[in-house]
């Protein structure tokens, strides 16, 4: 509905711009969870597909897991500015193109991308407007409850992430928004929310 007075469509009516959304949290907060429920709600939204320099594993499909591609590829990508960002890890690099997301965001699609709090820093640089949201847990004590429940890592392995998660929850000032995943459909209808813009 058009405002008769000033000609414009009230705030409410107006459809936001598609923006990227980037989405960080520690280890065992449930951002794939979380994130999964995200693109049941919204199979329209893009979800970015990192690149990385190390090779397939079984099962893995190019262009859906990641985008296999050759170091040297990989480091004319960084130097000629085709990454949002990027990071070694175990030997082999990995990071974000930048023309799937501007492509996505032209087409009118809001583009989320889920990557650690270091990247999110190097998306505000390279990506000033895009909105950064991180998932955090009810409580610490929940965190470390998840985190030793799977029973699946050694105890040194979890005190690793649980010192990781202290540093990435110290991060939360840099970010737009937070969100509380302590019920996994309500935690993916908030951010869903905020991808979409109704918060504006």
């Amino acid at each position: 509905m058009i405002d008769a007075k000033t000609g414009a469509e009230p705030r409410s009516a107006r459809r936001a711009e598609p923006r990227l959304t980037v989405v960080s949290g520690p280890s065992g907060v449930g951002k794939s969870s979380v994130l999964a429920e995200v693109r049941r709600l919204a199979p329209e939204i893009y979800f970015s597909v990192s690149a990385t320099t190390r090779p397939p594993r079984a099962g893995e499909i190019d262009g859906v897991h990641y985008h296999f591609v050759e170091e040297a590829e990989f480091e004319r990508m960084i130097a000629s500015g085709e990454m949002l960002e990027y990071a070694r890890y175990a030997g082999n690099l990995y990071g974000t193109p930048r023309k799937p997301v501007e492509d996505a965001l032209a087409a009118g699609r809001p583009a989320l991308l889920e990557i650690e709090v270091q990247g999110a820093r190097q998306v505000r640089r390279a990506m000033p407007e895009a909105q950064l949201v991180m998932l955090v847990p009810p409580s610490w004590e929940v965190l470390v409850s998840r985190l030793n429940g799977r029973g699946t890592e050694d105890p040194e392995v979890v005190e690793r992430r649980l010192a990781a998660a202290r540093e990435e929850l110290a991060a939360q000032s840099e970010f737009d928004a937070t969100v509380v995943n302590e019920d996994v459909q309500v935690a993916a209808r908030e951010l869903l929310r905020l991808i979409l813009g109704q918060d504006r």
